[in-house]
């Protein structure tokens, strides 16, 4: 039985729409909200604001620009190579993003009287990002419920999840195929299954091959 609001941190990727879907199915209302940091593709902004209207969510957008200026990083500089050395932070690591998102997420949560957020962060399939732990959720959680004197839940559905199994939940949802033809995770900006190349894409293939195989042998994941 559905109960409740939630607010969706939401980008139009994999991820952040199999949320959506997940959400939708557990309360009665739900809200996205997207940010906008100076990413350099506005497709995933545009992306967003598609999916949101599509499916009938009420749909905010942050202006967050200025984490753009503050760390330079592949996502929001062209001159930035999209690259992982060893012993490193991936070069598209945002500094503070995860922070700050779940932060005004959960400031507007509280203005629209939800008590959950939701976010597709993954410790199994993270990238090396720090801001994407099980650790750190939980420990913003319990700052975010002290700073505001207000109970929120951050919801993290995918947290524990390959990149395949999240497919297969996309699959149970009943928006698997919704999720592969209108999502933006590619880092070049290319729609659906992505350029193949960059390392969002290996990851999106690599999952959604190992799912499909699962799904052809009639086997869970």
């Amino acid at each position: 039985m559905k109960s409740g609001k939630a607010v969706v941190v939401f980008s139009g990727g994999q991820d952040s729409t199999t949320c959506l879907f997940w959400a939708k199915q557990r309360f009665e209302e739900v809200e996205a909200v997207t940010f906008d940091y100076g990413q350099r593709h506005k497709q995933e902004l545009t992306c967003a604001a598609r999916i949101a209207a599509d499916q009938k969510i009420r749909h905010h957008v942050l202006d967050m620009s200025l984490l753009g200026q503050l760390t330079p990083n592949a996502l929001t500089r062209h001159d930035i190579a999209i690259e992982q050395k060893e012993g490193e932070l991936p070069s598209t690591f945002v500094d503070g993003r995860n922070l700050l998102f779940l932060s005004f997420a959960a400031v507007l949560a509280k203005q629209v009287g939800a008590r959950h957020i939701v976010t597709g962060v993954c410790q199994t399939d993270f990238s090396g990002y720090p801001d994407c732990r099980d650790i750190f959720v939980k420990s913003l959680n319990v700052t975010l419920n002290l700073a505001m004197d207000y109970e929120f839940v951050v919801d993290t559905p995918l947290m524990w999840l390959t990149k395949a199994q999240t497919w297969q939940l996309a699959d149970e949802l009943g928006a698997f195929q919704y999720v592969r033809d209108n999502t933006l995770t590619c880092y070049e900006g290319v729609m659906g299954d992505g350029c193949g190349q960059c390392p969002a894409c290996v990851l999106r293939s690599r999952g959604l091959s190992e799912f499909e195989t699962a799904r052809r042998e009639g086997r869970r994941i």
